[in-house]
């Protein structure tokens, strides 16, 4: 089990409402799954979350499935929504 730090930016940020959190998990799935858990009582972040980009470490997730997405230990997880324009 890996631990870092997602951080939350523009309306991930307002919706989770805090700058960043830990994580303890292998995986993108797992650790966003864990966020999930920690913001149930918060819709807008679900809303927000499923039309967010993810980085890890530098590196953009794209269309990989989050499962397969594995979490070093100190590892960072950027959660960014979509800035300006374009379908939502």
């Amino acid at each position: 089990m890996a631990r870092g730090t997602i951080r939350y930016w523009a309306a991930a940020k307002a919706a989770a409402g805090t700058a960043e959190e830990a994580y303890e998990a292998t995986t993108l799935a797992a650790a966003l799954s864990e966020a999930r858990g920690r913001h149930a009582d918060s819709p807008e972040f679900e809303r927000v979350l499923v039309r967010c980009s993810f980085l890890v470490d530098g590196q953009q997730v794209g269309k990989r499935g989050h499962d397969t997405v594995t979490l070093p230990e100190g590892g960072t997880v950027e959660v960014l929504p979509p800035f300006a324009g374009g379908a939502a």
